[in-house]
């Protein structure tokens, strides 16, 4: 599962840096998009920091962390369709990665915040 998260995360910050590199070149498109770049790509940065966490709270603060920028990345893509600077159906698949990723990591910490009991 840890190489299995290591890696969905990492192709996740491909396909934010993918597109990234499609927007139009538009001031409203680019500074979405640098916000959707910023959080998009941190997500497997966090993921691999909380691998090499300290202790329990620390991993757990760190999945947290990749948690608020899977969330924020949510709130950019969801901008990105209702502004119709990209087609929402373009952005479907990219949304249901970010909510599954989401899923997995709650998962990750409400067990994580077990074994802390």
């Amino acid at each position: 599962m840890k190489d299995d998260l290591k890696n969905r995360t990492r192709d996740f910050a491909l396909r934010i840096i993918g597109l990234y590199c499609r927007l139009p070149k538009t001031t409203e498109a680019q500074t979405l998009g640098k916000q959707v770049l910023r959080s998009g790509t941190s997500v497997g940065a966090q993921y691999r920091e909380a691998n090499r966490a300290k202790s329990n709270a620390d991993f757990i603060s760190k999945i947290e962390g990749a948690l608020q920028e899977l969330d924020e990345t949510d709130y950019w893509l969801d901008l990105l369709g209702a502004s119709e600077i990209l087609n929402p159906e373009a952005l479907e698949d990219l949304i249901g990665e970010t909510n599954e990723l989401i899923s997995i990591l709650v998962t990750v910490v409400k067990n994580a915040k077990k074994r802390d009991k």
